[in-house]
This record gives structure tokens, C-alpha cells and sequence, in this order.
């Protein structure tokens, strides 16, 4: 009797640790990612500053459009499930989705459309990206599923500006109080904001898109400015992901850890050193054209980041539509660089200084413009900047710069050389031409070959020195798909994301 009592004992017992060992099998993923970041954004609404850590926290988690741009850089339907356009392209009339509501619960309808781009683009406005909305005349709402834009000319990239950051939907009765407390339509709504250290999103249970439900019930963003403490929390499993991780040569310490899916994709990130031609020196073309002619491309890319990246000649990204590659325009030749700067009165030498801001990048890449720039003559102060705070407030705002060195993430944003009051101070009709061509073309072929004008212009006037594209260096857990390998437009669209064990 014992031993048989012995005998089921044991016969349950290895049937609980089957059972156990089974459940432990199919567990279920889990439903939250840690993902870090370099830079903490200022604040959370993408249409009243221009940052791209703000777009990169809450574009198409947080708040959406009426259309937005996919991972391929294609515009896609959002909360305008349609459109049409006028023969003459004055007019875009959008049908809109039904049954949406912001996280608030106030309905998304034509009448909160025309208020966020009326906002946008009004008297007051402060939208980093005001000059694209005053192509608009006015903007009816004949019911609360139609919004009509009716334009001042037309406008050849409408619907590709309407897919940005800064032209997201927000809740008209949050909108005063969007920067600390956003309030949208996306699929993840906003819980909380310790400043200096993490924002954390969790799951919109009355998301209005079945298409695209996220499988996140929570996320947090961390906020890690030292590539050495990124790598340290990527490997410590303290962070999931690493998006755009910052540091070429510890990325390839991480690519050879079979824990972590490392990718290298493209980015819309132009390295540029820009330059103040309302003043001197820099308004004598043939001081920026000789500092162009001082920077060898691809020994600045090898030492500033690990030769991850592509040399560029204009403010253009050799995956945009119509590239050119113009590196040849001014090509490196120091003894050349010398003559010309002696040319422009500079024989004996010239100083300035440049303000960077404290990113990885952006300081390897000044020093080694430093280096380049002694063998010419030309001595260079490099003045670190808080970015974004300080560098905003000193460059793009006040002007009150010699040179700087960024990282221009908006794609297909060589317009700017075209705004009068743009920080560079560059003014050239011709190029303004060409800006105004290409933006009302009829065809694709018109448009393309006047950015081409557009980019030839850029490349020999040098308003700013054309370095390099920045890659994406996206690393995250190896148990994590659905995260963009390039990235056509700064972001973090988390709605595909998910654990698959």
C-alpha cells in the first residue's frame, strides 16, 4: 500500500512539472517595452516647437493626422480615409474617419481639423512649420465627416506636409496645455512625465483604428544621453530598445550579441555645418566656398562616425526623390581652399567659433572640422550648446551664432534655405525660384528638376557645409519585431510593435 501511495505521489509530482514546464512554454509575451532615447524633448506637442525628439515621442503613438507617412516614406490615409483634388489643384476636399474621439473623449470631426490648422497656421501661430499652411486660403466644413482646403495657389507637397509632426490633429479644449499633458487620437494615450529621466504612454483602450491595435499595454521612454549608459542598459536588460543608438563603435559591440536584433538603415538626417552669412566672413561666398574645399567628406565620416554614413553635396538625401550628388562641387583641395580664402582678404588667417550642441556627432565632427580647418589657416572655438534649449534659443531663434553644426531631420526640408528669416541668413532669388517651382509643379518631372536647380544652387553657394547623412543605428531585443529599420520621417511609431515571446 505504501509503495503504491509512493508510486502516485511521484506520477503527480512529474505530472505538475509537465504541466508547469508547459505553461511556462506558452507564456504570454509581454505587453511592455522600454525604449531609449539621447535627447529628452523639450515638451510633447509637435506643432508649437520644432525638436525631433518631440515628434519621435508622440508622432503616431500620441497624436495623428489626416494622413501619415509609412516606414517606405509613402503618404498614407489617417483620419482622412480619402481625398480628392480639383483639376486645377486649388481645392482638397477629405472625407473623414467616423467614430474617432482624442483621448479626452472630445469627438474628432471637420470642426477640430480646421481648429488644428487654423492654429497652425494663424497670426499667433509658433507651428515650426508655419510657412507650409499659408498656402491656405480658407478652410470650409460643409458637414462634420468633410473638411475642404482651398488653396492660394497649388501646392505640389500638400499632402506630404500634412503627414508631418507639426501637422498633427490636436483636442481643441487641451491644446493650451498639449505641451505637458498631450491629448490625441493615437493608439497609446499619455500617462506620465518624470522630467530628466522617462514619459510613459500606456495602451488607448478606445483606439479608434482596429487596423492597426497596438500590441503595447505600456511604454516608457528613457532618456540616456551617454552612449557608454546606453549600451550599459541595453546589455543589463534595463532598456529594450536603443532606436538610434548613438555610438557607431559600441553599436558593433552590441551587433555581436546574439541578444539584440543591430540594423543599419537610412535616415533623412543631413549633418550640416551652418554658417551666419548676414555677417562677416561669412557673407563673402568665397570664405564658405573655402571651407567647403578644406573638409575631406569621408575621413570626417570614418572619424566622427565609425564611416557609418554617405557624404552629401546640398542640403538633399541620396534617397529623396531627384538626388544629386554634387560632393564634387567643391571638392577637397586645401591648397586651393588657401588661395581663395587670401581672395577674400583672409591670407593671414581667420577665427571663429561654433556652437555645438553636446551630442556625439555633433562634437566628433567639429573637432575634426577644427583639425581640417588649422591646415588652412583658419582657427576654430568650439563652444558647446545645451541642446535643445540653449541652441534654439542662440541659433534659430536669436541668430547669435558664427557657425553651428545639426542635424536637419525633416525630410525634404530644403526649403528652409528659401524662409528670409531662417537662421543661415541665406538669401538668393534664383533659389527662391527654383523653391517656388518645384512646390506649385504640375508634374513630377517639372518638380524634380527644379530641386534639382534647387540643390546645384546649395552646392555652390555653400550657405552651410554639406558633411554627411547621419545613419539609423537601431538596436533593440532580439525577441522584438515590428520597429522601422529606416527612417523616412523622425519617429518611433511603436503601433506594429510587439514581443514574439
Amino acid at each position: 500500500m505504501f509503495k503504491s501511495l509512493r508510486r502516485l505521489t511521484a506520477i503527480l509530482a512529474c505530472a505538475a512539472t509537465v504541466t508547469l514546464g508547459a505553461a511556462s512554454v506558452h507564456a504570454a509575451p509581454r505587453t511592455d517595452l522600454v525604449l531609449g532615447m539621447s535627447v529628452e524633448p523639450a515638451g510633447l506637442d509637435p506643432t508649437v516647437a520644432a525638436p525631433v525628439a518631440i515628434g519621435q515621442v508622440t508622432w503616431q503613438n500620441l497624436y495623428e493626422g489626416l494622413v501619415r507617412i509609412d516606414r517606405n516614406g509613402q503618404i498614407q490615409p489617417q483620419l482622412a480615409k480619402s481625398w480628392t483634388v480639383s483639376p486645377d489643384g486649388l481645392s482638397y476636399t477629405f472625407a473623414l474617419q467616423t467614430g474617432v474621439s482624442f483621448h479626452d473623449g472630445e469627438p474628432f470631426d471637420s470642426a477640430a481639423a480646421k481648429f488644428s490648422l487654423d492654429r497652425a497656421r494663424g497670426e499667433k501661430s509658433v507651428n515650426p512649420q508655419k510657412q507650409f499652411y499659408s498656402v491656405i486660403d480658407r478652410i470650409e466644413t460643409p458637414d462634420g465627416g468633410t473638411l475642404v482646403l482651398h488653396l492660394k495657389k497649388p501646392a505640389a507637397n500638400l499632402l506630404y506636409w500634412l503627414g508631418w509632426p507639426a501637422s498633427v490633429m490636436v483636442a481643441p479644449k487641451a491644446a493650451e496645455t498639449a505641451r505637458a499633458e498631450p491629448v490625441g487620437t493615437g493608439p497609446f494615450r499619455f500617462e506620465s512625465w518624470a522630467k530628466g529621466d522617462r514619459v510613459v504612454l500606456a495602451r488607448n483602450p478606445n483606439y479608434w483604428n482596429a487596423s492597426r491595435t497596438p500590441k503595447l499595454d505600456r511604454v516608457t521612454f528613457r532618456f540616456l544621453s551617454d552612449p557608454q549608459a546606453q549600451a550599459a542598459a541595453m546589455r543589463a536588460g534595463d532598456l529594450d530598445a536603443m532606436p538610434e543608438f548613438s555610438s557607431p563603435e559600441l553599436f558593433e559591440l552590441l551587433k555581436s550579441d546574439q541578444r539584440f536584433t543591430a540594423e543599419v538603415g537610412q535616415t533623412e538626417m543631413k549633418v550640416v555645418a551652418g554658417m551666419n552669412s548676414r555677417e562677416k566672413p561669412f557673407s563673402d561666398p568665397r570664405v564658405r566656398q573655402a571651407l567647403m574645399m578644406a573638409v575631406d567628406r569621408m575621413t570626417l565620416i570614418e572619424g566622427a562616425y565609425g564611416g557609418f554614413g554617405q557624404p552629401i553635396g546640398s542640403h538633399y538625401t541620396p534617397n529623396d526623390p531627384g538626388y544629386l550628388d554634387l560632393t564634387a562641387t567643391h571638392p577637397f583641395d586645401p591648397e586651393k581652399a588657401k588661395a581663395l580664402l587670401a581672395e577674400a582678404g583672409y591670407g593671414n588667417g581667420l577665427s571663429f567659433t561654433i556652437k555645438t550642441p553636446q551630442m556625439a556627432y555633433a562634437t566628433r565632427s567639429s573637432e575634426l572640422l577644427q583639425a581640417m580647418f588649422a591646415e588652412i589657416g583658419v582657427t576654430l572655438t568650439i563652444e558647446p550648446t545645451e541642446f535643445p534649449a540653449r541652441w534654439v534659443a542662440d541659433v534659430l531663434k536669436n541668430h547669435d551664432f558664427a557657425m553651428t553644426i545639426v542635424a536637419h531631420a525633416e525630410p525634404m526640408d530644403i526649403a528652409i534655405y528659401a524662409r528670409p528669416d531662417y537662421y543661415f541668413g541665406y538669401r538668393n532669388p534664383a533659389f527662391d525660384a527654383a523653391i517656388e517651382k518645384a512646390e506649385s509643379a504640375p508634374d513630377e518631372a517639372t518638380r524634380l528638376a527644379a530641386y534639382g536647380e534647387a540643390q546645384k544652387l546649395l552646392a555652390s553657394d555653400v550657405p552651410a557645409l554639406y558633411l554627411f547623412t547621419l545613419p539609423k543605428l537601431g538596436v533593440w531585443n532580439a525577441k522584438l519585431e515590428g520597429f522601422w529599420s529606416n527612417e523616412p520621417i523622425p519617429s518611433n511609431d511603436l503601433s506594429e510593435v510587439r514581443w514574439t515571446e
